[in-house]
């Protein structure tokens, strides 16, 4: 893909890498920043989109800030023994995608900067797609299945 994000997409250079890093690393990932125009070890839709492999997601100055928080939660979600074997894809379960979609809303209100609200509105702007239109009505409106399932799992939001 290597393609660029479209213009007022919140990306990691826009942020500062250390609060990214520090989120991450309280709940045992890593974030490593690649070099501009590199490629994205472990990108399931291509540069910029965030990859995955183990504990690890990778980045790189362009990859939006939804992207890293999407993938990340990805292996939140998951149990230890499932994440260590994660490179690329980490599920095609979509109770799974549904929770990890619901937990970056709640994790980027925790990223200064960020905000759950600005999530939402990249996430409509990159192409999320939702039943009733938006982000933010699905999470306001139709996501408990997912709050649920991150309850059950003694996943935020507790």
């Amino acid at each position: 893909m290597d393609s660029a994000p479209p213009p007022g997409i919140l990306c990691l250079r826009d942020i500062a890498l250390a609060d990214a890093a520090a989120l991450l690393d309280g709940h045992g990932l890593t974030l490593v920043l690649v070099e501009d125009g590199a490629p994205i070890p472990g990108s399931y839709w291509g540069e910029p989109e965030a990859g995955i492999i183990g504990s690890t997601v990778h980045v790189r100055g362009d990859t939006p800030v939804h992207s890293m928080l999407h993938e990340a939660c990805h292996l939140i979600v998951l149990p230890p023994e499932r994440r260590a074997t994660v490179h690329t894809d980490a599920t095609d379960s979509v109770a799974e995608e549904d929770a990890t979609c619901y937990l970056q809303i709640v994790l980027a209100d925790t990223l200064p900067g960020v905000g759950s609200a600005r999530l939402m509105a990249d996430m409509d702007a990159w192409g999320y797609t939702y039943r009733l239109g938006s982000t933010r009505a699905w999470f306001e409106g139709d996501a408990e299945d997912a709050r649920r399932w991150l309850v059950e799992r003694g996943l935020p939001p507790a």
